[in-house]
């Protein structure tokens, strides 16, 4: 595979250039105009701002979270700090009805309200949709939005999708760094640091470093990245926001260990399976975006948000297959996978207001134009000691090791170039009826065109697709803090998949899976520091294709599943002191369809516990010390729709300890399973299971200066 190229300098004076031609208008009069600087408001590093009342993405409009007709759960950055969070499946944890799955041990992978997904990850609302580990270190805040969402994002969205809010150059002063060190020679650090350089401009650069190892015998991790962002005042009424991300991260693929007779193997956490040092995963990102907006006044705003991204990604693993019935060996299997994407999208948004007699609506019209090229290449592992075409390879127990293999394609491997053109234009009306009634109305419709080439047999698909994905809520306040709601929404996935390399010639004339999501509930803001919410859903997914029972040379269309569900959330202040964070969910994920000879009707679907929980405190002594305490449960989980194997519940323990020496330096300590308990955190098959961390403390020194 080859480093990404010189994207900066073949990239960035277009959208330089893109973004002052947008705003030059407005530019021409700047000197003649006098520019307010922002308020700034200054908060105590004691305020815990976990609580979040209003965004912008579910909407593309400024709604209040509790006028917005869908479970939606923010992550805020005070709360990623005091729970020292560095991955997805961190973020995850604390958000209903959404768990993480082990991807393969090179990707981040959730799970929303059953259903599996690696390509439903968004930035600031544009798509990043390719299989790498993201990292937070220049991150506001971590969105998960729960149910269909095709109107606002497009294609996917199925069960849910998640966006992170990045860190963008602004007038407020910002100056902040942190190291940590932890278990396993764990070792971090980031920088935060942001000037007004005159009226009209604006820099932020976050940056980040680290380099650890892990519970698990030979892992490793190194990566390291850096964002730095331009704002500018392109006039009265237009800002400007450049930005350059460049992201490299280097890891060891960890598969986990396997399952024995129904539940995972009894092994030591600390076992690695299959070869540490010839499983290595890495990604490198480049990524140039530029956000503009310009208000028009009378109530109308204009907004572009462009991004160009680079994506190289790589890996490779020796895993286990299956136990031996004796119990004393195991199969490893091996291959290797390497994909080159870009991404280009620009997203065009005009929003107005405007009333007519007592009803007031807030219309968005949008149309969002994208281009992505993916180039696949994928290995079969050989295992030339037990012959020359050796797929698998016997090794014992007591030392589940082998470095005897070599990469070469087989005849069914992935050697694939694909590019996909889309389009969508989509409208929707926001109508306040009076004080206790509103509706939000939405329509998109897309045109999801895939060139796909199979280079090994130079076959060529065409295929387009043009969903149409409707979204209707409706909100009734009782009182002004209180709604209770009603939605419905429709999402669809094209054949191509979450990664665009799932089109083949059988399923090319297939129409989309579908996914229809109906679901009511409840937001209170209790107080102004606390925010209470519940929902219930229905999610079904139909035109799942699978081998016809009565014809197995043919392929059809069934409704595959149904999961339905409870959500309740809680966040915000119980005191001033004493800040909370936690939510349930009861899942109830079934195949509806018998699907093949291993996935039967009424199955339980993969990585879904019926029941989960989680709870995290701070409670604040006084200005100088804090402490945290967390709770994590999940109920038991099947890795497979086959049901064969069950990962057991588990409860987790978390604390933490916070210490203000002066305003200028911030101590704490985080304690990981502080009892030290055995769990299984992840799964990806039967074979594929994450054993959780033992007791792992990170102690973090933070600077303000």
């Amino acid at each position: 595979m080859k480093k990404p190229t010189n994207l900066v300098l073949r990239t960035l004076p277009f959208m330089i250039a893109m973004s002052f031609q947008a705003a030059h208008a407005q530019s021409q009069t700047l000197e003649k105009q006098e520019t307010k600087l922002p308020e700034v408001q200054v908060t105590s590093d004691k305020e815990q701002k976990y609580l979040v009342k209003q965004t912008s993405t579910a909407t593309k409009t400024d709604t209040l979270l509790r006028d917005t007709p869908q479970a939606i759960t923010v992550v805020t950055q005070e709360l990623i700090r005091d729970q020292a969070m560095q991955s997805m499946a961190d973020v995850i944890r604390y958000v209903p009805g959404v768990v993480t799955a082990q991807g393969e041990g090179n990707r981040d992978t959730a799970v929303f309200r059953g259903n599996s997904s690696t390509g439903d990850f968004f930035v600031d609302g544009i798509r990043d949709d390719v299989q790498y580990y993201r990292d937070f270190y220049n991150i506001e805040s971590v969105e998960a939005l729960k149910g269909s969402n095709a109107m606002i994002f497009g294609r996917g969205g199925s069960g849910g999708v998640i966006n992170r809010v990045t860190k963008q150059a602004q007038w407020t002063p910002v100056s902040e760094a942190s190291v940590t060190f932890g278990s396993w020679n764990s070792r971090r650090a980031t920088v935060d640091l942001g000037r007004a350089l005159d009226q009209n401009f604006a820099f932020r650069v976050t940056g980040m470093f680290e380099d650890s190892e892990s519970y698990r015998t030979g892992y490793s991790l190194n990566r390291s990245g850096v964002n730095p962002t331009l704002a500018i005042r392109a006039g009265e009424n237009t800002s400007v926001v450049l930005g350059y991300e460049h992201v490299r991260d280097d890891r060891t693929a960890d598969r986990g260990i396997p399952s024995y007779k129904g539940k995972p193997l009894n092994v030591d956490a600390s076992t690695f399976f299959g070869n540490a040092e010839m499983s290595p995963t890495w990604s490198r990102v480049d990524a140039l975006t530029a956000y503009i907006d310009h208000d028009l006044g009378n109530g109308m705003s204009l907004r572009n948000r462009t991004r160009y991204a680079e994506y190289d990604k790589f890996y490779q693993n020796i895993f286990s297959g299956a136990v031996s019935s004796n119990g004393q060996s195991v199969a490893l299997s091996a291959y290797n996978n390497a994909t080159q994407r870009t991404n280009f999208f620009n997203q065009t948004d005009f929003v107005f207001d405007v009333s007519t007699g007592s009803i007031k609506h807030k219309f968005l019209a949008g149309i969002e134009l994208g281009q992505q090229k993916t180039d696949n290449f994928r290995n079969t592992g050989y295992f030339t000691g037990v012959g020359i075409n050796a797929t698998s390879i016997t090794v014992p127990l007591t030392n589940p090791y082998t470095n005897q293999v070599v990469f070469r394609q087989s005849a069914t491997d992935a050697n694939n170039y694909g590019v996909v053109d889309t389009s969508g234009i989509y409208v929707q009306d926001q109508i306040e009826w009076n004080a206790q009634w509103q509706t939000i109305i939405g329509l998109r419709r897309d045109r999801f065109a895939v060139d796909f080439l199979n280079r090994r047999t130079n076959d060529k698909i065409n295929v387009t697709d043009t969903p149409v994905s409707p979204r209707f809520g409706l909100v009734f306040k009782p009182i002004t803090d209180v709604s209770i709601y009603a939605s419905y929404s429709i999402a669809y996935v094209p054949r191509a998949g979450d990664q665009l390399s799932s089109l083949t010639a059988t399923n090319k004339a297939f129409d989309p899976e579908k996914f229809k999501n109906m679901e009511i509930g409840a937001k209170w803001d209790a107080t102004k520091d606390l925010s209470l919410s519940a929902a219930v859903y229905q999610l079904d997914r139909s035109n799942v294709a699978i081998a016809d029972p009565t014809d197995s040379t043919k392929t059809i269309l069934v409704d595959g599943q149904r999961s339905k569900g409870v959500e309740l959330s809680a966040t915000g202040k119980i005191t001033p002191e004493w800040s909370i964070t936690g939510g349930y969910a009861y899942q109830d994920a079934k195949i509806t369809k018998t699907q093949s000879a291993t996935v039967l009707a009424g199955a339980n679907l993969a990585q879904v516990p019926k029941h989960s929980a989680s709870l995290w405190n701070r409670y604040d002594l006084n200005s100088t010390w804090g402490f945290g305490l967390g709770l994590v449960y999940r109920d038991e989980i099947y890795p497979s729709t086959d049901n064969t194997v069950v990962l057991p519940a588990f409860t987790r323990v978390d604390a933490a300890a916070f210490y203000q020496l002066n305003k200028q330096v911030r101590l704490q300590l985080n304690i990981e399973n502080l009892a030290d308990k055995a769990y299984y955190a992840s799964a990806n098959s039967n074979n594929n299971i994450t054993p959780g961390s033992p007791r792992a403390v990170r102690v973090s020194a933070n600077f303000s200066f």
